[in-house]
């Protein structure tokens, strides 16, 4: 479970996160919803453990582990993956060594045998089959000169890759068409299981069309401020976070 207690975070000595409560078990997918500098992008770099940050929680956790004591790599290697709203492009490094590199890294720190060559491309070629993404983007640069929904799916094939099982999700419908947005919803729908739980952050609900959330939290001025179920998302579609937040 993920389990995060009295969180603060600030940023230049700005409190962005003010005692944020938060609980996801595995098996389930929370939304995190809210306007723009609600502090839903905060919280997941708060979780990756992104340096800039000033972070102090009661409790800060995954799976038992306390994140606040793991430098950001550690934390991957337990299991947390996050997807930035705006991938990073890494000019002179192909996308297939990246991939291979991640992974076999994340092997060593788990005390997991390396896959060879001819494994890792079986692998990484099934992926990218699922994802639509051929092996020409595979020998390209990773992220230069990739499309918005292209970025989004070489993302996507991390996760599949990796295999994390605290997968958070930031802004991952933005700069994505209908196509894209339905392709990444049915991949990451697939990721669903017992030993997995993910936090989906986002702005609008049309992502959770593809992407059915157990629960969905409100983030306003750094606090979770109402949750409900999936249907909170069509309130907040229909009536504005305002609304929403003066009923709760």
């Amino acid at each position: 479970m993920l389990t995060i207690s009295n969180l603060t975070v600030s940023v230049d000595d700005k409190a962005i996160l003010k005692g944020l409560n938060l609980s996801v078990p595995k098996g389930e997918v929370h939304a995190i919803m809210g306007p723009n500098g609600a502090g839903k992008s905060t919280l997941g770099y708060a979780l990756a453990g992104r340096d800039g940050y000033t972070i102090s929680a009661d409790q800060l956790s995954w799976d038992g582990d306390d994140l606040q004591e793991l430098e950001p790599h550690e934390r991957a290697a337990k299991g947390l993956f996050l997807s930035l709203q705006y991938p990073v492009e890494i000019p002179g490094v192909a996308a297939l060594t990246f991939l291979r590199t991640s992974v076999n890294a994340q092997r060593r720190a788990r005390g997991q045998e390396e896959l060879s060559a001819p494994e890792f491309m079986k692998r990484a070629r099934e992926a990218a089959g699922t994802l639509k993404i051929p092996d020409e983007m595979l020998k390209r640069p990773l992220n230069v000169g990739f499309s918005g929904g292209e970025k989004k799916r070489m993302e996507a094939l991390q996760i599949l890759l990796l295999q994390p099982t605290l997968i958070v999700l930031d802004e991952t419908d933005s700069g994505l068409d209908i196509d894209a947005l339905k392709l990444i919803g049915e991949t990451i729908n697939g990721l669903r299981g017992p030993d997995k739980a993910l936090v989906v952050i986002t702005h609008y609900p049309r992502l959770l069309d593809y992407i059915r959330p157990d629960r969905v939290h409100v983030l306003q001025g750094g606090q979770i401020v109402t949750s409900g179920d999936a249907k909170l998302a069509l309130a907040l579609e229909a009536d504005g976070y305002d609304s929403v937040v003066a009923n709760a």
